[in-house]
């Protein structure tokens, strides 16, 4: 008798060698299973806008806990091709996307559509035109299962508000509305091509030239480096005009389409596609643009100072992604520390995993805290009222610039909890941690954002109007006494050195000015929210984001709340 069938019975019926699978969170609803999101939500959103959204909210939690979750995994191992022929010889070129990236697309684009919802009014079925807390909240639950979409989703949002700001009545009446169509297959796409070899965070270097042409378009011509999403239906691109004077004056901003009013190709050619280390699933590529016919938008000569409205929303939009690549690592180290046993204990009994936990929370919170703040902010700036573009103006570098940094460490340090199989590339974690890097690269390096916050301080008059918003919201929060003067305390620190930085200059001090900002701000916004939601969870977590993040500590003291900031 063969022994081997009896020696793995055996094996089998032993219980020290009982088998315990990998714990695996997938297919939970990542919106119901997460109990921070919707007391929040609550608090920011009108009561019935937040009650209308709930089903949708859950089917996007749904989705994304299960098949966006899926097709994101299968969409990163093929990603996209360009083919330059078809099979007759002809000169067509396409990128091949593979179905799961299609499947995204129709979710995102046709079903919730989020590149459409803060342009129109009906989408989801609401009357009126929803908050732009409501795209986010969508987006920051998707981006937790595919991050490479989302980019292609806000260039066609921040597109189509750039040109109805900027564009000519009639440029504006003859391409928008295929741009907030409804229907995913009416549905045109949009991208910015910036980024030159010459040209990337200095734009005053552009060499791509614009030429007048005698119907009223343009004609352009050169290389555009960088461009994602590359056979988008529009572009936003940023080209010097001819004879125009050297420096930013000499730049303008022009809309450009993939096809001509015939129906025919535009006169440029993707020549390759970019092998990226993340977002694999979305096409980047390079653009030779061959006397390719635009459109002027807004004021010649203002071109980066236009264009830089499209930037501002895209920042915001990498803000909300990294804050949501933070949360899907959070849950999962979370589920894993739950459920996952050594040492006769669970890990999230044991106190290195207890602190591990935490530190990845409060950086993860923080950035949750600034999306809501920033998208509040932009809807008060939308609506006109007084201070709130300058509140936007600081907010939107604030998160762009700390946010992004933080889901490089969070998505490394989450991917550890899970052990050896969170390095298998049939998990979640290589991925987000290979996306996280992408935040703090695209749409302003860390340093040119960094600058970004003492330009606003600067040019926007922002710094008072930050601190006169921390200080209503302290105003608002019931806490004990000690730890709301720390938090006072800290914040006109922050705001003194941000000053100085904006005097000085700021090169020297941007960064740290604008953490200190970033730090001292979430902190006071979060002891908000939890005096509000009666969150005793997230009243801790402010603490320990100035505790850890802000206060000069002893690396050898035992690391407890000071006395006086608990009751």
């Amino acid at each position: 008798m063969n022994p081997e069938p009896q020696a793995l019975a055996a094996m089998q019926s032993s219980p020290a060698q009982a088998f315990q699978a990998v714990p695996d969170r997938h297919g939970s609803n990542l919106y119901t299973t997460d109990s921070q999101l919707q007391p929040l939500l609550a608090l920011y959103l009108p009561p019935e806008v937040n009650a209308h959204l709930q089903p949708y909210l859950e089917r996007m939690g749904a989705l994304a806990g299960r098949e966006i979750d899926e097709w994101a995994l299968t969409a990163d191992r093929n990603p996209p091709e360009l083919e330059h022929r078809d099979r007759t010889g002809r000169d067509a070129q396409r990128i091949v996307k593979h179905p799961a990236y299609v499947e995204m697309e129709r979710i995102a684009y046709g079903e919730f559509g989020l590149a459409v919802m803060s342009h129109r009014t009906g989408v989801l079925g609401w009357d009126g035109k929803l908050p732009p807390l409501a795209k986010y909240a969508l987006t920051y639950l998707f981006v937790q299962a595919e991050f490479g979409l989302c980019c292609p989703l806000s260039m066609t949002d921040s597109l189509a508000r750039t040109l109805r700001k900027y564009g000519e009545p009639a440029l504006v009446e003859k391409y928008w509305p295929r741009m907030t169509q409804l229907r995913f297959e009416d549905q045109a796409q949009g991208a910015m091509f910036m980024t030159e070899q010459a040209a990337g965070s200095d734009i005053s270097n552009t060499q791509t030239l614009a030429r007048p042409a005698a119907d009223g378009s343009w004609r352009l011509s050169g290389d555009k480096w960088f461009c994602s999403n590359p056979d988008a239906d529009f572009a936003m691109v940023l080209a010097r005009v001819e004879g125009a004077p050297a420096g930013m004056k000499g730049i303008s901003l022009f809309l450009l389409p993939r096809r001509l009013d015939d129906g025919s190709a535009n006169h440029y050619r993707i020549v390759r596609l970019k092998h990226k280390l993340g977002t694999r699933s979305m096409a980047s590529g390079e653009i030779v643009l061959d006397g390719a016919v635009a459109y002027l938008v807004g004021e010649q000569g203002r071109g980066f100072v236009q264009m830089a409205d499209m930037v501002n929303n895209s920042r915001l939009s990498n803000g909300v992604r990294s804050a949501g690549l933070m949360r899907r690592a959070v849950a999962e180290a979370e589920y894993v520390a739950r459920e996952r046993r050594a040492f006769g204990k669970a890990l999230q009994d044991m106190p290195l995993m207890q602190r591990q936990l935490d530190k990845l929370r409060i950086y993860s919170e923080q950035a949750r805290t600034m999306v809501l703040q920033t998208a509040q902010a932009l809807q008060r700036s939308d609506a006109g009222e007084d201070g709130a573009y300058a509140l936007l103006r600081i907010l939107t570098p604030m998160i762009k610039f700390r946010a992004c940094r933080d889901a490089r460490k969070v998505t490394g340090d989450a991917m550890e909890v899970r052990g050896g199989c969170g390095y298998i590339e049939e998990w979640s974690d290589p991925r987000l941690v290979r996306d996280s890097h992408l935040g703090s690269i695209w749409e302003g390096t860390s340093n040119i954002v960094a600058l970004d916050v003492i330009r606003a301080i600067k040019r926007e008059g922002s710094l008072p109007v930050l601190r006169d918003h921390a200080a209503q919201l302290l105003a608002q929060t019931e806490a004990a006494t000690d730890f709301k003067a720390a938090l006072s305390a800290s914040m006109d620190k922050a705001a003194a050195l941000a000053l100085r930085a904006a005097e000085e200059g700021g090169d020297r001090l941007a960064r740290a000015a604008a953490s200190g900002l970033y730090h001292c701000f979430t902190a006071t916004a979060m002891a908000w929210e939890a005096s509000c939601t009666r969150s005793a969870e997230r009243m801790r977590w402010a603490q320990l984001v100035l505790l850890h993040r802000v206060l000069p500590r002893d690396p050898l003291a035992a690391g407890d709340l000071p006395e006086g900031w608990t009751r």
